[in-house]
């Protein structure tokens, strides 16, 4: 930050019991996204991304929300987190590791921000907050092959109780969630290997395909 970079929001990661279990965790982690490492989409809903940035990038699927009202406490659920949202929005997540060949411990993704890379954004949608985020459907595509299949309820049974643990915990460091934060609410399946060249799609039952091409 003292060089010029910009904090845009928070990251959730290990929303699913099967990364828990793999830490050996009871709950999730989280990091910091990076303004510098937004790639935002073109009016066709592809964002290029220049795989030179990474290491050993990987792409997740997520639920983004975009927060209009402080957020914190030490009891907030997941309906105080709709209250708080201004709107949702199909996401992107790009993980990456300076730990070789992604032999992690908690301890390393932890100080690796939560395994951060980049991201991207579709378009933001009031109208997704009336949706029961549990039953969302996911498709994410490599290079025109579905790779991934997955529903809202991957996320901590909620992509909405991922968000208010993060308030939960933030709140325990004198933190907050605040209005103009994205927050990216954790992967609906899981990881996939990138490299220059591949192109990526996600899609959401009624939500324009967001697609990523790494450059």
């Amino acid at each position: 930050m003292e060089r010029g970079e910009k904090i845009s929001g928070r990251k959730i990661g290990l929303t699913s019991k099967a990364m828990q279990n793999m830490m050996n965790v009871n709950e999730p982690d989280y990091g910091s996204l990076w303004a510098s490492r937004y790639f935002a989409a073109d009016s066709s809903g592809k964002a290029e991304v220049p795989a030179d940035t990474f290491i050993a990038p990987r792409v997740e699927g997520e639920i983004a929300l975009l927060m209009a009202e402080p957020l914190s406490g030490e009891n907030v659920s997941a309906s105080d987190v709709f209250a708080a949202t201004e709107a949702l929005a199909v996401s992107v997540e790009i993980v990456d590791s300076r730990i070789t060949d992604w032999k992690i411990k908690l301890a390393d993704t932890i100080a690796d921000n939560a395994s951060y890379g980049g991201y991207t954004l579709g378009p933001w949608n009031e109208e997704l907050k009336k949706e029961d985020l549990r039953t969302l459907g996911m498709i994410v595509s490599k290079n025109s092959e579905s790779l991934i299949e997955a529903v809202g309820a991957a996320a901590l049974g909620n992509p909405a109780n991922g968000v208010a643990w993060l308030a939960r915990k933030l709140h325990s460091f004198g933190v907050s969630l605040d209005p103009g934060d994205v927050v990216l609410s954790g992967p609906l399946g899981g990881a996939v290997d990138a490299k220059k060249g591949d192109t990526f799609t996600v899609e959401v039952h009624g939500q324009p395909p967001l697609g990523v091409e790494f450059v």
